[in-house]
């Protein structure tokens, strides 16, 4: 069971398996990647042994095969061209040469399990597990965000302990970490720490440093840094390193390691075959599709290069009934006392698997005379799609451990680290889960297919629409509803005799609709925000107390965005508490007074002022003068390199100025702010908390204003007297 692989130039691969003694390298010669190539369609006929007798030629290629593989799910097996290759690296470009052929007609041919990672397809063709055999060891280093520009490090972090000095003293601690540790994964704050070290003993002339666990190798940079767009928001993947015998986590570039633990990540190496190193850096789409490709795999399906599924041909009044999203009760925007929110359990992956929507089954040509979607048309095989068999082990996993969380927490001493392992793994698999329906309609999806997502929605739609009627018709009234949950709370106009039990309810809607309906909470009251500068409800913007807890749900509002400075998060719950206490507007307000008065005292601490927002391009590609621009000025002019989907931290300490001096970096030393752009930051999170009341900004800064007159008009009499 190797937790990490390494591929050496000369074509030797190192599989790492961690044992209790420490880490066990085994070297392999003898591993060839393979892809493959056929006809894009399966009704084209082409002779494969043109292309075969090249592929033999070439001296990159160890062997050529005419195999049986099925190149698509819906496709039955046929013969392929199988090309082995002497090395990972030349996948790729042989591959790229099929296409290039002018012997076939251009977009005849088609490749095949070409664009895989490199230690997932060595798992995959060799049939070797990931998941470590014995626990792994970790080490952590960083460097402050003044050092991660620098070509020589003044101060490092090791496990938390601070080295500063020399690069001597800093690349000796680091060495006297790995030596006295010997970790299986490093935890980096950044992935450049890797090659600024060994440049730094380079210049040093320290010779001995090493992180590498193989002596003739220290390591291998992967991929270089580039920025990209998603949906409309830019990111930015920093460059990716290896050291062989270690796994890096590059806490810069990783996103199931961040929202969840190692032992998240573990569970999802054991069901993706992607080792703990690519698992790290994948995201949730990348998971998802190693998932789907291990499936495919024991179905003996090959993987597509790119993506070229044609959308099935659909009437003008297909498309138009199909282009819809999941249904939603606009809220009711105010407050409602004694509400209970309702969710269905994984509603989505439940769909898919109840109703077995799957990319290879949709619209089947064996029951195209059925209308098994409602209101689209759209027949269901009866043979079970593979996506079923992808997810269903996944949702009834993260059954098993939210229940195993539950007998944990209820228990008079839990032990906090096996609920911090259960947490993970429910974590690391509620994010697969979220994604497996997008992931259908997604244009570069390997398997997706968009009638999916178009049958999915249906679905959705017609089993909130159940829910809502029958909860009505035992006397409940619904005040919002939204995809898989639904708010409730009694109807005035029904007597509490006649009302039936919720729990009754969701028990009945749970064997109509075959998807479980969990009561998720009751609350004392919630409070539905309406939009701004509207009197509509915003559909994800509401707070409420929890009935018999202490704790707010809050969704939407600032103490739940992830800019927003910690004051100002802090002075909202505290609003909050005060509303729910008094449901009075009026401590609200004292409490936003309050507030306002510490930041002109400056009494506020600059670091609970400090704002994290993400940089959506370079520098000289905006064209206002924004606390972005002003904070890239800053950090240019400090040789700090903050690259577009990177977030960039600060302090807005005058923003009446347009230049760098508007705000200020949240590592610099920082004397002053500005008080009246927090104080508008303020009056903002308050308008959310009183919104439900009727209150707009308007009146709450008339309110303010008329209290500052008479304050100002007391201070003065006291002078007088």
């Amino acid at each position: 069971m190797p937790f990490s692989i390494d591929f050496l130039d000369d074509g030797r691969v190192l599989e790492w398996e961690a044992t209790t003694d420490g880490a066990v390298a085994t070297e392999r010669d003898d591993y060839t990647p393979r892809f493959y190539v056929a006809a894009r369609d399966s009704d084209a006929d082409l002779d494969l042994t043109t292309l075969q007798s090249v592929y033999d030629q070439h001296p990159d290629v160890v062997a050529t095969d005419t195999v049986a593989r099925r190149p698509g799910f819906r496709r039955d097996e046929e013969s392929v061209l199988a090309v082995d290759i002497t090395h990972i690296d030349r996948v790729t470009p042989l591959a790229r040469q099929a296409r290039q052929l002018s012997e076939y007609p251009v977009g005849d041919l088609a490749c095949f399990n070409v664009d895989f990672s490199r230690e997932f397809r060595y798992c995959l063709e060799t049939g070797a597990d990931p998941t470590p055999a014995s626990e792994l060891s970790t080490r952590r280093l960083s460097v402050p965000v003044t050092e991660t520009s620098n070509d020589v490090y003044e101060e490092l972090s090791v496990a938390g302990d601070t080295v500063t000095g020399s690069p001597t003293d800093i690349l000796t601690a680091v060495q006297g970490a790995l030596d006295a540790h010997d970790p299986d994964v490093l935890v980096c704050s950044t992935s450049e720490i890797v090659p600024t070290l060994y440049e730094m003993a380079t210049d040093a002339g320290v010779d001995d440093f090493s992180l590498s666990r193989w002596p003739d190798v220290d390591y291998q940079q992967l991929a270089s840094r580039s920025t990209y767009s998603s949906y409309g928001r830019v990111g930015h993947s920093p460059a990716r390193y290896n050291v062989p015998g270690r796994a890096i986590i590059d806490e810069s570039n990783t996103f199931f390691y961040g929202e969840t633990n190692l032992d998240g990540v573990l569970d999802l190496v054991s069901r993706s075959n992607k080792p703990v190193q690519e698992l790290a850096w994948a995201s949730i789409g990348n998971v998802l599709t190693a998932i789907q490709i291990c499936e495919a795999h024991d179905r003996g399906v090959l993987v597509p290069w790119n993506s070229w599924r044609h959308e099935f041909y659909k009437p003008m009044g297909t498309l138009h009934d199909a282009d819809r999203g999941g249904f939603i009760f606009a809220p009711e925007v105010g407050f409602h006392e004694n509400v209970h929110e309702l969710d269905f359990s994984s509603l989505y992956p439940n769909i898919i698997c109840t109703r077995n929507v799957s990319p290879d089954v949709i619209r089947c040509s064996c029951h195209s005379d059925r209308d098994d979607v409602p209101g689209l048309g759209y027949s269901i095989c009866d043979d079970q799609g593979y996506l079923v068999d992808v997810l269903q082990p996944i949702i009834d996993a993260r059954d098993e451990i939210k229940a195993a969380i539950r007998r944990e927490k209820e228990r008079d001493d839990p032990d906090e680290d096996w609920l911090a392992e259960l947490e993970g793994r429910s974590g690391a698999l509620k994010w697969i889960l979220v994604a497996c329906f997008g992931y259908q309609g997604f244009s570069n999806a390997k398997f997706g297919r968009i009638e999916c997502h178009e049958a999915i929605n249906a679905f959705a739609r017609e089993i909130l629409l159940t829910a809502k009627q029958r909860l009505e018709a035992g006397g409940w009234r619904v005040v919002h509803g939204i995809v898989d949950s639904i708010w409730v709370t009694p109807d005035p106009d029904v007597d509490d005799e006649d009302r039936e039990n919720l729990e009754t309810l969701a028990t009945e809607i749970t064997g109509r609709v075959e998807i479980r309906l969990e009561h998720e909470a009751q609350y004392d009251w919630v409070a539905f925000v309406p939009q701004r500068e509207s009197d509509a409800g915003a559909l994800t913007k509401y707070f409420g107390k929890v009935a018999g807890d202490d704790d707010f749900k809050i969704r939407g509002i600032e103490a739940r965005q992830r800019s927003t400075p910690p004051f100002i998060k802090d002075v909202q719950r505290d609003c909050l508490e005060r509303l729910g206490a008094t449901r009075s507007p009026d401590t609200v307000l004292d409490c936003l007074q309050d507030a306002i008065k510490r930041l002109h005292a400056g009494t506020v601490p600059v670091e609970q002022l400090v704002e994290r927002n993400r940089v959506s391009k370079p520098l000289e590609g905006y064209t206002q003068n924004t606390q972005n621009v002003a904070a890239l000025k800053r950090a240019r002019a400090q040789d700090l390199a903050i690259h577009p989907g990177q977030d960039i931290e600060y302090v807005v300490v005058d923003d009446k100025k347009s230049s760098r001096e508007r705000v200020a970096l949240a590592h610099e030393e920082i004397e002053s702010y500005d008080a009246s752009y927090y104080e508008t930051q303020l009056v903002r999170a308050v308008e959310s908390v009183l919104a439900p009341l009727g209150w707009d900004r308007t009146e709450i800064q008339r309110e303010i204003a008329e209290t500052r007159e008479t304050d100002l008009a007391a201070f003065t009499e006291i002078e007088r007297g």
